[in-house]
């Protein structure tokens, strides 16, 4: 291993997430109470559906610092099911109406919000007031307004919000940040992001407004727009959009197909698309002033590829992103120190994809203050 080599990965380790973080790192209000540095967090996921299942109890059986420590559903079956798998007393199982009894339990302390996008706020603040901690999904909520509550909701509870970017803690992510941040190819010029997939079930609950906020873009367009911001480490002053729509039917109430464009100050430039209609959308290239950078695939649980023009490997290992996600906001709250994605990130985001939607409405690029 070469000398370049170490220090690279070292970066990556140790210092990589602060620096990428920098330009948003909120000042947060101080945590009440002394957390005992040894000891492993407790999550409540709330919200038992697919990605809960799948991805994210599976990844708190290989965390360090947190563990499984109870849930909250509002279908019996699956608190008896999950109670039967994971051996969670009867005493940590809350249904969404009794969340306020978490008050009284303190092997609780974090709630990770995993419902449809319009319920995280609710629950959320429901979390905040009874003491606990939270970390929500993406895209943190529907609307600025509702965004503004849960941080509110969370600094008047004096308890820490994250939002979960989990490839925010993916290796080769971190590494194109670096590359990014210490101008490795120059400075960047423009960013090309795509994701999207071939959604199924046209009953689902991401193809109905009232409770997704949006299709395509809110789901999946919102890691190319995350990419954007991060290797940028800019905000975008300026937005223009097309939405493309070829199943009326299926995607009456959500976008079915985004592109859109973002201005950054001093002129760089990000192109993202986002869909809901095909696969093959899932990378990100960033051309630079000598040379480029990118991953491809970018987006996925796994099987992420790095690639840079001059030829040099990216090959890190592969993380569980959910437990990295995790374990990150676990060292958080036990060494109070702030997350790289708090909900001030996620309210950007938000309010940048409010903007996306208006363009593509009129046609006309729209100003961010």
């Amino acid at each position: 291993m070469t000398a370049h080599r170490q220090s690279r990965r070292e970066f990556i380790r140790t210092t990589s997430l602060a620096a990428a973080a920098a330009p948003w790192l909120a000042a947060l209000s101080s945590r009440a109470g002394a957390v005992d540095p040894n000891r492993k967090i407790g999550f409540a996921l709330c919200g038992l559906g697919g990605l809960s299942s799948s991805q994210l109890a599976p990844a708190l059986q290989t965390t360090k610092h947190c563990r499984l420590a109870g849930i909250v559903t509002g279908t019996p079956a699956k608190a008896a099911a999950w109670k039967a798998k994971y051996n969670i007393p009867d005493k940590n199982i809350y249904n969404y109406e009794t969340m306020g009894d978490m008050a009284g339990n303190p092997d609780i302390d974090v709630v990770y919000v995993v419902t449809p996008n319009a319920l995280h706020g609710d629950l959320a603040i429901k979390a905040a007031k009874a003491g606990k901690h939270v970390l929500s999904e993406k895209p943190m909520e529907v609307s600025v307004e509702k965004c503004q509550k849960m941080i509110d909701a969370c600094k008047a509870a004096n308890r820490m919000l994250a939002v979960g970017y989990r490839n925010r803690f993916e290796p080769h992510t971190m590494e194109c940040i670096r590359l990014a941040r210490e101008k490795v190819f120059g400075p960047v010029k423009t960013i090309e992001a795509s994701f999207g997939f071939a959604i199924g079930d046209p009953d689902q609950w991401r193809l109905k407004h009232a409770l997704s906020g949006g299709g395509a873009l809110m789901d999946v367009g919102i890691y190319a727009l995350q990419t954007a911001r991060y290797i940028s480490g800019q905000e975008p002053v300026e937005v223009s959009a097309r939405e493309v729509k070829t199943d009326p039917v299926k995607f009456k109430e959500v976008d079915e197909t985004m592109a859109f464009r973002l201005q950054f100050p001093g002129g760089v430039t990000a192109s993202c698309q986002t869909t809901f209609s095909f696969f093959g959308l899932n990378s990100y290239t960033v051309r630079a002033e000598k040379g480029w950078f990118g991953l491809g695939p970018a987006y996925g649980y796994n099987g992420v590829q790095g690639r840079r023009s001059d030829g040099q490997a990216m090959d890190f290992a592969e993380v569980n992103q959910f437990a990295a996600e995790m374990d990150d906001f676990s060292q958080c709250i036990l060494n109070n120190k702030p997350t790289i994605v708090p909900g001030e990130e996620g309210l950007r985001d938000v309010k940048i994809m409010m903007a996306i939607y208006e363009s593509a409405k009129t046609g006309q690029p729209v100003k961010l203050g």
